[in-house]
């Protein structure tokens, strides 16, 4: 019995160390994607000066938890700075003396940490659903989950935001029977996921009604009053953590509205107008309303296009998730409905809202945007257990087994992953761009490539991301700064720039022979 009870933790312990090393080893291999810069700057000017004028468009939580891991390395910033946020992240990386390993792994680290405790929330989540076999399937679902890893393992704000959020309505679910103790754990834990990301706010009606509907109070006038209070209390909770997290960036709260930023009237305008945030909080999220209205460049299924399509997360999604992960959710979203709907409440549905509110979303830039699908429904797959067949463990334990091999076929190349049934991570690229693929993640194995495979040729670079290629020892000239009968040698373009080719860079490709691949996020082609 004992040996039983010690099996328990040690494959919870196995599944989780996987995911580390996985995490860790991507983590160090790669250059800084496109965002990155721009958070790990903010952190250091957060730490350093406690200003609020750099990434306003996002609140501040995650960019303090990559201090933490950046205050290990006492980086060089000079304070009388002031370029763009962008700039901003190229001066400290590559300009200021810095060592850009150091400091992304050191942002990259507190995040790799949250992300495996978020990994803990999915087991316990699904164990107090169904079960502790529940949570060591729904366990196993996340720590291999291809997206998880990928952007778990990048000092961004997604995982962190959507993990904050899960843990939300864990503590809302786990709320119904010790409230004094799990619901202002869950208030703290909303304000932590709105201070992470503006993105999350359309969880927070759905929380507050779920505490209001399912308190353990009765339905009689007298207690009707004792679940508003709950539902006002969490929320009077959720505000003062976002409030905190403003004042330890700056206890004084110092910004000023940046010029040309005009609140878009209508719904919108007033929503924004009754948040009960700081300022700052409130124009990030006029930002966003900002961004939202322009128009971006898309690609999926090898069709590039100009706007959004409200299908794209969804087909995104069938690309990238193992083909296991995706027939577990099914059957688990099934057991669940069928055995415990009421527990779809607080898994189904706020990933439903969060994927339904994406949807809308203007920028068609990558799976990355929900990645609380792999979160909840894991969670949600682990009722596949209560399934009253005999042999019902059989097809389960092979699934999961399907989704471990495909996940570790694509090791370390996490994320330009797609599965198998869209021809693998080779083939992603054909299908979608950016952070589904290709991020500016690959300099450093680019540089070794080029020296391994080409020493001494002449080498033309079309690059898309955040990363000096010449700090990792790459010397390449820009092929679209010369007339093309020129640009003879090797040719390497990002595949991002690829899927949206047109006009001089569509004619290089064109006419030019592709004769290799970098972290199947570049190509390299021979002119």
């Amino acid at each position: 019995m004992l040996r039983r009870r010690l099996l328990y933790p040690v494959v919870v312990a196995l599944l989780l160390g996987q995911m580390a090393f996985a995490m860790v080893t991507t983590a160090v291999r790669q250059s800084p994607t496109i965002d990155e810069p721009v958070y790990v700057g903010t952190a250091v000017v957060y730490a350093q000066q406690h200003s609020l004028r750099y990434n306003p468009e996002h609140p501040p939580l995650a960019k303090l938890v990559m201090a933490v891991g950046l205050a290990f390395e006492d980086a060089k910033l000079d304070p009388a700075y002031r370029g763009n946020q962008s700039l901003l992240g190229r001066h400290l990386l590559y300009e200021s003396g810095n060592n850009p390993y150091r400091l992304m792994l050191a942002a990259r680290l507190p995040i790799i940490v949250l992300t495996l405790l978020f990994g803990l929330v999915v087991l316990f989540f699904a164990r107090d659903l169904a079960g502790p076999w529940a949570g060591l399937v729904a366990l196993a679902l996340y720590a291999f989950s291809p997206d998880v890893i990928a952007h778990g393992s990048l000092a961004t704000l997604d995982v962190p935001a959507a993990g904050l959020v899960l843990t939300t309505f864990w503590l809302l679910w786990r709320g119904r029977d010790r409230p004094r103790l799990s619901l202002p754990l869950a208030g703290v834990a909303l304000g932590a996921a709105l201070a992470t990301r503006a993105s999350t706010l359309p969880a927070v009606p759905l929380a507050l009604l779920l505490v209001f509907a399912f308190c353990r109070a009765k339905w009689t006038w007298r207690d009707v009053g004792l679940r508003l209070a709950a539902a006002v209390g969490v929320g009077l909770i959720a505000v003062a953590a976002v409030w905190a997290v403003y004042l330890a960036v700056d206890p004084r709260l110092r910004w000023t509205t940046p010029a040309g930023l005009a609140p878009p009237g209508g719904l919108r305008g007033l929503a924004v107008d009754l948040l009960p945030f700081p300022r700052a909080y409130r124009d990030g999220v006029l930002m966003q309303f900002t961004f939202e209205s322009q128009t971006f460049n898309g690609f999926l299924l090898g069709e590039a296009y100009r706007g959004s399509r409200w299908y794209y997360l969804p087909v995104a999604l069938l690309i990238k998730t193992p083909l296991g992960m995706l027939a577990l959710w099914l059957a688990g979203t099934v057991t669940m409905l069928v055995k415990k709907w009421v527990a779809g409440l607080y898994t189904l549905l706020p990933a439903g809202v969060l994927m339904l509110v994406a949807m809308t979303g203007a920028r068609d830039y990558g799976t990355r945007y929900v990645i609380a699908m792999p979160m909840f429904l894991a969670v949600v797959a682990g009722t596949v257990v209560l399934i009253r067949w005999r042999w019902a463990w059989i097809p389960t334990a092979t699934l999961v087994a399907f989704v471990a091999v495909s996940s570790l076929r694509t090791f370390p190349y996490y994320l330009p992953y797609s599965n198998e049934a869209f021809g693998g991570t080779a083939n992603t690229h054909t299908n979608l761009h950016d952070s589904n693929v290709d991020w500016g993640q690959d300099l450093p194995r680019l540089a070794e490539t080029l020296k391994r495979d080409h020493p001494g040729e002449r080498v033309w670079l079309v690059y898309k991301g955040s990363g000096v290629p010449s700090y990792y020892g790459i010397k390449a000239a820009n092929p679209l700064a010369v007339p093309l009968d020129q640009v003879h040698g090797i040719v390497v373009v990002s595949d991002s720039r690829v899927a949206l080719a047109r006009d001089n860079l569509r004619r290089l490709i064109d006419s030019s022979t592709p004769i290799g691949q970098v972290g199947h996020s570049m190509t390299i082609y021979r002119r």
